[in-house]
């Protein structure tokens, strides 16, 4: 599966000051990470526009920025609800990490038996651990990206999971 160049990284929600600033909420790891971006994208009309970061601060769990460009509070208006996009160049990967965007579609495959449960559908974060939504031939399913069972993650073959009974089958 080819990999996405530019990936959500954030959505304007709001305006912030009256010099054009905005308030984004992070679709990154933390906010800090969302913050350390010297430019973002936006997507018009089937093609990424880049637009540089030129101060980012932290304010609570959100992003205040000032964008290149954006001068004003009605300028800075017209954006919100706008999602943001950074290119995957932009960011550092350590051993072991991946980007969410990266394991939709992957197969949910038995590290013991090599039975294929379904494909990722969905990744969803609420805290601890993530959560993958797994698209099976009964329906989704939902299971915790946790150690015990997530065994082996492979960006090119699937997700390798030991799994418990009724977990992601009916057996």
């Amino acid at each position: 599966m080819e990999k996405k160049q530019y990936l959500e990284c954030a959505i304007i929600i709001n305006t912030h000051g009256v010099r054009g600033d905005v308030k984004l909420e992070s679709l990154c790891d933390s906010p800090e990470v969302l913050a350390d971006l010297k430019r973002v994208f936006v997507l018009e009309n089937g093609k990424y526009r880049e637009i540089k970061v030129t101060h980012a601060s932290i304010f609570k769990q959100f992003v205040l920025a000032s964008l290149e460009g954006v001068t004003d509070m009605d300028q800075a208006a017209a954006m919100k609800g706008t999602t943001l996009y950074a290119s995957r160049d932009d960011f550092e990967l350590e051993e072991g990490d991946y980007f969410i965007a990266d394991l939709i579609g992957l197969p949910i495959i038995d590290v013991e038996n090599g039975k294929t449960y379904g494909t990722v559908k969905e990744v969803i974060n609420r805290g601890a651990s993530d959560i993958y939504v797994v698209k099976t031939p009964n329906g989704e399913r939902m299971m915790p990206a946790v150690e015990e069972f997530v065994k082996k993650v492979d960006l090119d073959k699937g997700i390798f999971v030991k799994t418990i009974p009724g977990l992601l089958s009916d057996d």
